[in-house]
């Protein structure tokens, strides 16, 4: 049995087709504010894969995510929008409004959620979130500006300074003006992390983009790196609801 997921995020689609347990085609595209039009050029590929049906995360708001619907009606199959919900399966949402929570951040909670285990969960994309988990409860969690938002907001209210593309390499003070804003854009993030690593024992998983940069720096911490993160916790948001729908 085949399945398309979709992960429809701020400035990218990505998107899995999978057979049973094995992950047979994988892409990611920039979608340009336009995913609907992406995935219309994607349709037609789709319709040829003989699925059965499509699980989706999407950062989108309700009218974007309508057009996403109506699109995917095309297929005729079975189309599950994930959501954040206060109680999912044993795991309790940390925030006091659930639907406020990013479903990209609950997804990958799931993913990871076990009793007796405690983590902290980095996405290391658009954005650098980061969640707590301990045992079935999600303890709310931090965004912080990643990497290149910062460099270009430094960029864009200093004048005078011109910072081209350049390495986040080292944590090392720099010797001109183009390290010095990197190493310390890096080891602010890096620092917030260790801070919050500090607070109690737990096992650190990094995803997303930038997930082994970060892990280069956080060695100490053993951390798990796991490139897919959100696809496990949405197929398994997906088999979840399947299971409880028949309870």
């Amino acid at each position: 049995m085949k399945s398309l997921w979709l992960d429809i995020g701020n400035t990218r689609l990505k998107y899995w087709i999978t057979e049973g347990e094995h992950v047979i085609e994988h892409a990611a595209e920039l979608h340009l504010q336009s995913p609907a039009d992406l995935l219309l050029g994607l349709i037609q590929h789709f319709r040829y894969q003989n699925l059965s049906r499509v699980g989706i995360s999407s950062v989108l708001d309700s009218e974007n995510n309508q057009r996403i619907q109506s699109i995917l009606d095309i297929l005729d199959i079975p189309v599950i929008f994930a959501k954040v919900h206060a109680n999912y399966a044993g795991l309790q949402c940390g925030y006091d409004v659930p639907n406020q929570l990013g479903i990209d951040r609950w997804l990958q909670v799931l993913a990871v959620a076990h009793v007796n285990e405690n983590y902290c969960v980095i996405g290391c994309g658009t954005a650098l979130t980061i969640d707590l988990v301990e045992g079935m409860q999600h303890l709310g969690g931090y965004i912080l500006p990643n990497l290149y938002l910062q460099r270009d907001a430094l960029i864009q209210n200093t004048k005078g300074i011109k910072i081209p593309d350049s390495a986040f390499d080292n944590l090392k003070p720099g010797h001109n003006t183009v390290d010095a804003v990197h190493h310390g854009i890096l080891l602010g993030l890096i620092s917030s992390i260790d801070q919050i690593m500090q607070q109690s024992p737990k096992k650190l998983i990094l995803t997303g983009g930038d997930a082994n940069l970060f892990a280069k720096f956080l060695n100490h911490y053993q951390p798990q790196v796991e490139p897919d993160l959100l696809l496990k916790g949405l197929r398994q948001y997906v088999q979840l609801s399947s299971t409880l729908s028949k309870a």
